[in-house]
């Protein structure tokens, strides 16, 4: 049994797993993107939403793993195998290009973390400076990988240790200086909250509700590793109720400590800001130390990861092959020359944004919003059709059921994002489909479209047409 359970993990060290893989830098930010919109009121119902739709969709995940054993390319795959060729590769290029876009978020948020230090050469994240240090960062790091250099156990250490600790530390700190009257005043927005319906105020929470969970498809991931299979179900609520724990403490804490106009006036990260407001400048830098360690450190793996995500999608035929080559180290370059170039090019338009941070944060979450539907929808198919279940198998209703509330909150997830972000998703989605797409079809000497899926491609194409005259016109604005 010594020999069977070597290199397994237990319970504790899944549950660890989890939590690492979603506690990532959108915590950070998460009590002024609150405060702007929303009382603490808000924020309850917020939170109430997106922890429901967010755990049946890794419930979703779970299933999947469980009755399509035989599906192992990524995310993308389950599209493809409920929905035909073109949804897999508009599933694969946008969890592709949502890691590209996260990974542009991180550099503004390096960016506008400096900048709280010095204003003048970094502002909010994107400004020459900032995108010049960050066009370095990138390429850096991209050389590094190339040879083979990946996070080490003690930095992975590091890391996880300067994401959870000035977290904790900042919600002790709001607990000790907790002011019932001022939690009170804050609750149905408080002083000089916007006029806007409760609805509005919600609406406005989601898409950062949806950042702070993306990875949570990771934990079924970790089956594998289990000393026990069934400690992967339970890791998988421990680390959710664990993280979602954190995040409603960090959003919630600071309404009882300052005014909801005054969080929301912070600077980003804003939970510097708001821990600023309490304890004064010592605070900020407190927390700025550990974003910048916490965000550096995960820079690394994720580079990484957005490269697997074009790599797994060329062995599976759904991108060009030329993806899929591996240099002498092991590392797909060809993939993280993409990825790198693409990054490079998102970082630079950062510039013209209103407000990169937030942009970049939204446009993330949009784009992780149509493998999630995806995925969600192929696993209503897969329980209605009892693929991989037994005969007598009582767990089908409930996954059907599970299945719907996924897909249910996911579409409601793209009208709380509203037209401007889906528009502008079409007009990325649709030069990917006429260069990757294509090139990967020629490759393989196969039809381009069935009907519906052209189709499909001739909604995507009038979306973009909308999107491109919105961005040309002012009518809409990054």
């Amino acid at each position: 049994m010594a020999v069977a359970d070597k290199g397994k993990l237990s319970l504790f060290a899944l549950t660890a797993m989890v939590i690492g893989s979603m506690v990532g830098a959108g915590i950070f930010n998460l009590p002024g993107r609150f405060a702007t919109a929303t009382g603490p009121f808000g924020a309850i119902i917020a939170w109430a939403i997106a922890g429901t739709g967010m755990y049946m969709l890794a419930r979703v995940f779970q299933s999947l793993a469980t009755r399509r054993p035989d599906i192992d390319s990524g995310v993308f795959a389950y599209a493809k195998a409920g929905f035909g060729d073109y949804m897999g590769f508009l599933s694969a290029f946008g969890y592709w290009l949502g890691s590209c876009l996260g990974n542009v978020f991180y550099w503004v948020l390096i960016g506008s973390t400096l900048g709280r230090f010095f204003p003048e050469l970094f502002g909010d994240g994107s400004s020459p400076i900032a995108i010049i240090v960050s066009l370095l960062g990138i390429w850096a790091f991209h050389f590094m990988i190339l040879r083979g250099v990946e996070q080490a156990a003690f930095i992975n250490t590091v890391v996880t240790i300067a994401k959870i600790v000035p977290i904790v530390a900042a919600i002790l700190i709001f607990i000790f200086f907790f002011n019932y009257s001022q939690f009170s005043e804050n609750f149905f927005g408080g002083l000089d909250m916007p006029e806007k319906s409760l609805v509005a105020q919600v609406r406005d929470t989601m898409l950062i509700t949806v950042f702070v969970f993306l990875g949570i498809e990771g934990a079924s991931v970790y089956s594998r590793f289990a000393k026990k299979r069934e400690d992967v179900g339970s890791a998988t609520v421990l680390g959710f109720v664990a993280v979602t724990g954190l995040m409603v403490a960090v959003t919630l804490l600071p309404f009882a400590t300052a005014p909801r106009a005054a969080i929301a006036g912070v600077a980003n990260p804003s939970l510097a800001g708001a821990l600023e407001l309490v304890v004064g400048h010592w605070g900020a830098i407190f927390i700025s130390i550990g974003v910048l360690v916490s965000v550096l450190g995960a820079y690394l793996a994720w580079s990484l990861i957005c490269a697997e995500v074009m790599f797994a999608a060329a062995k599976s035929a759904d991108m060009p092959k030329m993806f899929a080559a591996q240099n002498g180290n092991g590392v797909p370059a060809n993939a993280l020359w993409l990825t790198n170039i693409v990054v490079s090019l998102f970082v630079i338009s950062t510039y013209w944004s209103a407000d990169a941070f937030n942009f970049m944060l939204d446009m993330t979450s949009v784009t992780a919003l149509l493998p999630y539907l995806l995925v969600a929808g192929y696993g209503v198919i897969v329980a209605r059709r009892g693929i991989g279940y037994g005969a007598d198998d009582s767990e089908r209703g409930m996954d059907q059921v599970i299945a719907w509330i996924a897909v249910v909150y996911t579409l409601f997830m793209f009208v709380a994002a509203g037209l401007k972000y889906v528009l502008l998703v079409a007009v990325l989605f649709v030069p990917g489909t006429l260069i990757l797409y294509f090139w990967a079809r020629r490759e393989q000497r196969a039809k381009f479209f069935t009907p519906v899926e052209l189709i499909i491609f001739g909604v995507t194409v009038l979306a973009a047409a909308a999107g491109t005259i919105g961005l040309l016109t002012g009518a809409i604005t990054p």
